[in-house]
């Protein structure tokens, strides 16, 4: 499970920015907390903040730095211009001499089972700008143990190896490059603990509604075996009908190919009841209405990360939802007997609704907030103090408070002008 996520030096977050889901000592929805060892975990955290305050930019770090673990594996010192140009450089925030130019940190603690069904917790982090690693680290304890016990650190091109033998050591510096990760080519080694902790990165999902392409991809996507197994087909029915009784079936046809080199795609058609006989009417899986798609693509997300208690980080959850949806997702994830494994649901939004519905702690609540020269913060409501330096109550109406600019982290709005008005 996710613990902490912290970022400095990346897009509109020019300091350090903290996402905790360790619990605090609040009462509300204790079925929202998970105990790991002595460490108390939430399940869940939403972010809400105005447009441009840098809620996305929480979400593009995490998965920059997913993605950096995954792949640096492949970078390399040598290679062409070509290659390069298709390795993405972290965006450091830019309205600033100081920062412009230098690397952008990212950093987690989670825990997770290991490969000897023992539960581990992590802490790696690294700094990286457009040319090279600036730094590395990794450290690990057991549930029992007290302190971190470090596996390595990295400075540049200074690297203190613990607990390794020789062999291991020099496979890593023999094929490590300045834009590689340690991890990322350990991983590629087979070396176990290295392994652990890329896979973890791997078995997240994060899903992006915020960007138009992104979507396009999405929406396209379906679930494994759907083309081949009734029972895929039947799961996906059974979850519609929890919003939806209109779909009673599907029917997949695959595509002829030009090129047998290509992947095969599919014709999704949807099937509805007919109002006036026992027919089947069929329509264009396309033709829904984009709620209907959205959850058609979160399925097998939702599937995936539900059943291996994952970590699921979606952009703009509410996006197409009407907001009974999005609280009947949220009680997935907050329900122990549909989340046995304890999967983790991470989301931006603008659904406020979801604020006075009491399925969401104090302490799983997060807000972002931009400032006049675009430096963005991040902060949780149970941290907030008010004028009289008193924390939020758990009976106030957090909802109304938000929308009043109580808590900040909502626009700051004049009358709109779409002409030369004085």
């Amino acid at each position: 499970m996710l613990i902490q996520f912290r970022f400095k030096n990346y897009k509109s977050f020019r300091d350090e920015a903290i996402l905790d889901l360790s619990s605090t000592k609040i009462t509300e929805n204790a079925e929202n907390v998970v105990q790991v060892g002595k460490e108390k975990i939430l399940k869940m955290a939403a972010i809400y903040g105005a447009n441009a305050s840098g809620k996305s930019g929480i979400f593009d770090a995490f998965e920059y730095m997913s993605y950096y673990v995954i792949q640096s594996f492949t970078f390399d010192d040598e290679i062409s211009e070509k290659q390069r140009e298709n390795r993405i450089a972290p965006t450091p925030f830019k309205f600033s001499k100081e920062t412009k130019d230098s690397p952008s940190e990212f950093e987690v603690y989670f825990s997770k089972v290991d490969a000897k069904g023992k539960i581990k917790f992590y802490n790696y982090g690294f700094a990286v700008d457009a040319n090279r690693v600036h730094e590395e680290w990794l450290n690990v304890k057991s549930v029992s143990a007290k302190e971190y016990k470090n596996i390595f650190y990295r400075n540049m091109d200074r690297i203190e190896f613990s607990d390794f033998n020789s062999k291991q050591e020099a496979l890593i510096l023999e094929g490590l490059s300045k834009e590689t990760l340690i991890l990322s080519l350990g991983a590629k080694l087979n070396i176990g603990v290295f392994r652990e902790v890329r896979r973890w990165f791997l078995d997240n999902e994060t899903l992006n509604y915020a960007s138009l392409t992104q979507n396009v991809y999405l929406y396209r996507n379906m679930p494994d075996e759907f083309d081949s197994n009734a029972q895929v087909r039947e799961d996906v029915i059974r979850y519609f009908s929890s919003f939806d009784d209109g779909i009673v079936g599907f029917e997949v046809e695959e595509n002829q190919q030009t090129d047998e080199k290509e992947d095969p795609t599919y014709t999704i058609d949807t099937l509805h009841k007919m109002m006036d006989s026992n027919e089947q009417g069929k329509i264009p899986l396309g033709d829904e209405s984009a709620g209907t798609l959205k959850m058609f693509s979160l399925y097998p997300f939702l599937m995936s990360i539900i059943k291996n208690g994952n970590v699921l980080f979606v952009d703009e959850l509410n996006a197409r939802l009407h907001p009974l949806l999005v609280r009947n997702i949220i009680l997935l994830f907050a329900n122990k007997e549909t989340n046995p494994n304890n999967a983790q649901l991470i989301f931006t939004t603008h659904d406020t609704w979801q604020l006075s519905t009491n399925l969401l702690r104090r302490d799983e609540v997060w807000f972002t907030e931009k400032d006049q020269y675009g430096c963005s913060s991040l902060y949780a409501l149970s941290d907030f103090k008010d004028l009289n330096g008193l924390k939020i109550r758990k009976d106030e109406n957090y909802e109304k408070n938000y929308l009043l600019g109580n808590y900040g982290a909502i626009p700051h709005l004049t009358q709109l002008k779409l002409k030369g008005d004085k």
